[in-house]
């Protein structure tokens, strides 16, 4: 995961390059998360999954995953780490043998 740390780094950098910290709060970055799904949604709005453009879809996939990493970097939260606890939290909610196949949300089972 030294890839993510290096990526984050480049983000952080470009940011910084052009004195955007100041508007790069927490709330201002959650808020850009959510715009910018939003836009990643757009793409697919009235249209089948093969008939998204994909370079689009990068774009806009890589907007999230932007301003998510700058939102991590702003608390110090180490991305690899909080991913790995929330996939053990998952394994617990959502056991094979329950949810293999199965759509509904743990609380169903």
């Amino acid at each position: 995961m030294e890839q993510i740390k290096k990526i984050t780094q480049g983000i952080i950098d470009f940011r910084n390059e052009r004195d955007w910290e100041q508007f790069h709060n927490s709330k201002d970055l959650a808020i850009s998360i959510n715009v910018e799904a939003s836009e990643l949604l757009e793409l697919f709005l009235w249209k089948k999954h093969n008939e998204v453009d994909i370079d689009k879809l990068k774009e806009e996939l890589a907007d999230v995953f932007i301003c998510s990493l700058m939102l991590a970097d702003k608390h110090d939260l180490d991305v690899e780490s909080i991913i790995e606890e929330k996939m053990q939290k998952n394994a617990k909610k959502y056991p094979t043998e329950k949810a293999k196949g199965n759509c509904k949300k743990y609380t169903e089972f």
